[in-house]
């Protein structure tokens, strides 16, 4: 193969098990996203608007979903012959096989793949968070600095840095210490789980780490040996956009950030495209009596009631009459007639009935998971149905196909839960 000077390897394996439900049938970087995108899209299309064409995928966690959603990677332009995408699943050696069980091990584990490009920087990359970057200019900054690592870094608020990695720098930005959620952190540079090493150190790092740390990490083993190794570290501050959805609340508000009047992360930047696997879908139907407004609503849609600040994926039906509010709706789903939806979160292919009323009342934490869904939304997982005539609360989970017998005096108070075939919920 052509020698390459840099190629990514996107950590996609992870469950995302903040997001409850929603991470239940698959992997966090396939959760949709802005409609009609998924998680993944984002780094993707980073690196192919980056000039960054080589890119390995490392799965582990549910990635049936995801594996079909990349495909060859064609909508990304990454269905090439040298380089391209591939996936990368743990699997079988001579007689053993073994799950990737830490950052920094999975990338161990496809030193080979790496190898086969020669290349002399691999790029690290997270496959579950929200932002445009152009890791060409963290490069230049690499070489520029004669840099070993370079650390991709944002600012954030001295009293939310004790939650994250931060790395202490010096006036040329090279780094001296890195703590992990300090309790009086010395700096405010978090660490955005985005690397650039020289390839030959990284090697014999990952290596040497491999004997000592069987859950080899990045964070955790990786980065403090090299920094006490004497190692040339530097911070590449990024001030753009930048969100972790890691948490319902989080996924919530990062998707209402895409429907305001100047949207503060914007999709529709002709010089910095994000690229998805989407089918080509018919225009959006609005019947005569629907409105829309403030919404982002996607292509294959058929809106006959009202939708006012939500996100709205493909192929979606709302019935005449029905009332959707702060809310995000995943591709596929039917919402009944006269149905009302305040603050939901409803994943793919949910079937909700007529006379509906759901995400009002009382802001009670979940019963059996409040520390998942505490924010007032109500989540409904994949295939979910919903009867009915039924009234639904804030901060309920449903999921399966639900009856209504499951709703005793036709109400699911909020805070409850109904959970068909998910044993962990």
């Amino acid at each position: 193969m052509r020698k390459k000077e840099m190629i990514a390897m996107l950590l996609a394996g992870g469950q995302g098990s903040r997001l409850g439900v929603l991470t239940a049938t698959k992997a966090k970087p396939a959760l949709s996203f802005g409609g009609k995108y998924r998680i993944i899209d984002f780094a993707m299309s980073n690196c192919i608007n980056s000039g960054v064409d080589t890119l390995g995928v490392l799965t582990q966690y549910l990635p049936l979903q995801l594996n079909q959603h990349i495909g060859i990677g064609i909508p990304w332009d990454m269905d090439r012959r040298n380089g391209g995408v591939t996936i990368l699943a743990p699997h079988l050696k001579s007689d053993h096989g073994e799950f990737y069980s830490g950052t920094a091990n999975a990338i161990f584990q496809n030193v080979s793949y790496i190898d086969a490009f020669n290349p002399e920087y691999v790029l690290i990359l997270g496959g579950d968070h929200i932002y445009k970057m152009d890791y060409s200019e963290m490069l230049h900054f690499h070489k520029k600095n004669k840099a070993d690592v370079t650390v991709a870094v944002q600012e954030v608020p001295l009293d939310e840095a004790s939650r994250m990695g931060i790395m202490n720098a010096d006036e040329s930005s090279k780094i001296y210490e890195f703590e992990e959620k300090p309790k009086n952190p010395k700096s405010n540079l978090a660490s955005m789980g985005i690397y650039i090493f020289n390839w030959e150190l990284l090697k014999s790092a990952l290596e040497a780490d491999s004997l000592v740390h069987p859950d080899s990490d990045f964070g955790k083993h990786i980065i403090p040996t090299l920094l006490g190794q004497g190692k040339r570290l530097f911070a590449h501050r990024f001030n753009q956009y930048w969100k972790d959805v890691g948490t319902i609340e989080s996924y919530w508000l990062a998707n209402m950030d895409l429907i305001q009047t100047v949207p503060e992360f914007n999709l529709y930047e002709d010089f910095w495209k994000i690229y998805t696997d989407s089918d080509h879908q018919p225009p959006l139907y609005s019947g005569a009596n629907s409105q829309i407004t403030t919404s982002l609503v996607s292509e294959g849609c058929e809106v006959y009631g009202t939708v006012k600040n939500s996100v709205i994926g493909p192929e979606v039906v709302i019935g005449e009459g029905a009332v959707i509010t702060d809310s995000i709706i995943m591709d596929a789903c039917v919402i009944g007639k006269n149905t009302v939806i305040e603050r939901c979160i409803i994943d793919s292919a949910c079937k909700i009935g007529d006379d509906v009323t759901m995400g009002v009342g009382d802001n009670i934490k979940n019963e059996l998971k409040p520390h998942i869904y505490d924010s007032g939304i109500t989540v409904l997982g994949e295939s979910t149905v919903v009867p009915n005539g039924v009234k639904i609360g804030k901060n309920c989970v449903l999921y399966g196909e639900t009856a209504p017998a499951d709703y005793p005096n036709n109400e699911l108070a909020s805070g409850q839960s109904i959970v068909h075939g998910l044993e962990e919920e």
